[in-house]
């Protein structure tokens, strides 16, 4: 049984420098692919969400790929929880919308993209071997984000679900883990709304100010992967007990 256990969390660890490749990339490559769905680009050339679709998914296999088992079935499940989040917020709760009314088949696969770009780089030795240091940082760095924004924006939404995203952090103890994913989600939140492949609505259900994209988004990235990892985690203990 420990030694199942124990082969499992080292799988985690294979591939390490190709996976830091692909999460080193995930920049450029999200700047491109959301430049082909842009409004810009529709207008110049043509529609380019097809593009974009088979771009993400080739990305997310060859991530895929060359990620351990564990990042693989946190990728995995990604895909179907990021969709179920997608009807919610987007489709029900209107909280921002896509240029067009359907929800883009790369959108799921681009979440589990910038989650696993953000898993990689806390796993990294830099990040471990400076984890305390890190937490000071980000702690210092996000607060202040936050307040800017409400302050200087006026965005009433990411100072309320900012105070939220800490309170997550302080029950999952801090892990760096969720302020290098939401450094992705930021990136890629300000890369979507420049690009206009999506938009947040001024006023989120129709009574809190919010930023276009707010900050504060952050909050519900976080949520779904202390989701996330729970249903993996459970994944993962079932495995080990039906091979015991």
């Amino acid at each position: 049984m420990d030694a199942l256990i124990n082969n499992f969390f080292t799988d985690r660890n294979s591939n390490a420098k190709t996976q830091l490749f692909f999460a080193a990339c995930f920049p450029f490559f999200t700047l491109f692919a959301l430049g082909i769905d842009s409004i810009a680009f529709k207008e110049n050339y043509f529609d380019g969400r097809q593009i974009t679709n088979i771009l993400a998914i080739l990305y997310f296999s060859f991530f895929f790929w060359v990620s351990g088992s564990y990042l693989r079935r946190l990728m995995f499940v990604m895909v179907f929880l990021s969709y179920i989040g997608e009807v919610i917020f987007c489709t029900l709760l209107g909280m921002y919308h896509y240029r067009t009314t359907i929800i883009p088949l790369y959108v799921p696969f681009g979440h589990a993209i910038v989650y696993a770009s953000g898993y990689v780089f806390a796993h990294t030795q830099w990040a471990l071997k400076n984890d305390n240091l890190l937490r000071k940082y980000f702690a210092v760095g996000f607060a202040l984000l936050f307040l800017a924004v409400g302050i200087f924006l006026k965005d009433i939404f990411s100072l309320i679900f900012g105070v939220f995203f800490f309170l997550i952090l302080k029950r999952k103890k801090w892990q760096n883990l969720y302020y290098f994913i939401a450094l992705c989600v930021i990136f890629i939140e300000l890369g979507g709304t420049y690009f206009q492949c999506w938009k947040w609505v001024p006023k989120t259900f129709g009574l809190i100010p919010a930023a276009n994209p707010p900050m504060g988004a952050v909050f519900f990235y976080a949520g779904g992967d202390v989701l996330l990892s729970k249903i993996v985690d459970y994944w993962k203990l079932k495995t080990i007990k039906s091979q015991y």
